[in-house]
């Protein structure tokens, strides 16, 4: 599409007048080879740019054809998520179904998204929730106000009345104090009454903000932070680690066979193994350990202050622990098969981004997988 012209009038062109003029006269002191160069230059990167944007729009496309899936934003960003990863947790998600049956539906993509945000306060419930408390809060100083303003006009009239005393029977002045009085105390009360709604409704609405907090960074099964609370936390703790010059080590932990679980014993049984597998970790957990669950039968932990050889010790700790325990279905009464878990360790600094740290013990987590299970890998040497 071609540019917008502007008009022929006004600031605007002479501006761009201008900017043609002093950028010639200043290309014009460049020699002839330098300039080429910077053209050449400019033209490479503009061209790579293109190619690159080209070549993931391709990607992004034929991921849709090969799937058959409609063309829809939603399966549009589940595609590019996964192709880019710029998602983690959808990345893993499509790969496990890929894995799984070969290939993407549209039923599937739906699932895959509504399960990566079915922990996600809605922004339109919390904007809601923010705005009540904000007319709340509205209502309750228009009533201070209004109070304020009728104790003034409440002076004013005991003042106007008492300087008509001299002018009125005794009983006269009496009755219009009394009236005066009578009115300041029906607002007064009426004020009072809607001010003790006001700050009921508003403790009410401060808790359910505080409940829905909780609940955006509470992983609701296992009672751990999700995946979003870890990811807050992951960045506050690498800030801090830089600052005390400490180390910081990440590790991914995933259930083996979860799959097969429950299959067999249901997923009622699988739920209550990932409690278990997170009553376990949150064992681990500290002021300078953080244990999560990311999602599925994924957990992930953070180490500040630990190298990551010091933490590899503590995850392969935790998946020996697991490894001897002795489970059993509680609806059938049968011992379930030893529930054990990989994992992946790295250390965060190795890498430009937090983020990147993250798909490099994703990396170690399903080298270790392929490698057996049951079993803990550290990231440099699972590249190697």
């Amino acid at each position: 599409m071609s540019a917008p012209q502007m008009s022929s009038e006004g600031l605007g062109p002479k501006l761009a007048r201008w900017g043609r003029s002093f950028l010639a006269s200043e290309v014009a002191e460049v020699s002839k080879p330098v300039a080429g160069m910077l053209r050449e230059a400019g033209t490479s990167h503009l061209r790579r740019d293109v190619e690159r944007r080209r070549a993931l729009y391709e990607d992004v496309g034929n991921f849709l054809f090969a799937h058959d899936l409609d063309v829809t934003p939603l399966n549009f960003g589940l595609a590019l998520d996964y192709i880019t990863g710029n998602d983690l947790a959808i990345e893993k998600a499509v790969r496990a179904i890929l894995s799984d049956r070969g290939r993407i539906t549209n039923g599937v993509a739906e699932q895959i998204i509504a399960e990566q945000r079915a922990e996600e306060l809605s922004p339109d419930q919390l904007g809601d929730m923010l705005n009540e408390v904000e007319r709340n809060l509205d209502t309750l100083f228009g009533l201070t106000d209004q109070s304020r303003e009728s104790a003034a006009h409440f002076g004013d009239a005991l003042q106007k009345q008492a300087a008509e005393l001299k002018g009125e029977a005794p009983a006269e002045a009496v009755a219009n104090l009394i009236s005066i009085t009578r009115s300041m105390v029906e607002k007064t009360r009426e004020v009072e009454t809607k001010m003790r709604e006001g700050q009921k409704q508003t403790r009410l609405l401060q808790r359910n903000l505080e409940t829905a907090r909780r609940a955006a960074e509470q992983d609701h099964l296992t009672g751990l932070p999700n995946r979003r609370a870890f990811e807050n936390t992951l960045h506050e703790e690498a800030e801090r680690a830089r600052k005390e010059g400490e180390a910081l080590s990440l590790a991914f932990c995933d259930i083996d066979h979860f799959k097969k679980i429950n299959d067999t014993h249901g997923h009622d049984a699988g739920d209550r193994v990932l409690k278990f597998v997170g009553t376990l970790l949150a064992k681990i957990s500290g002021d300078k350990c953080h244990v999560a669950r990311h999602g599925g039968e994924e957990f992930v932990m953070l180490f500040r202050g630990y190298t990551v050889a010091e933490a590899a010790t503590i995850v392969d700790e935790a998946r020996a622990d697991l490894s001897e325990r002795n489970l059993v279905d509680r609806k059938t009464g049968e011992r379930m098969d030893h529930v054990t878990f990989s994992g992946g360790v790295a250390d965060v600094f190795s890498y430009e981004e937090p983020r990147d740290a993250l798909k490099a013990a994703d990396r170690a987590l399903y080298l270790a997988k392929e490698h057996g299970r049951n079993r803990v890998y550290i990231a440099s040497e699972a590249e190697n």
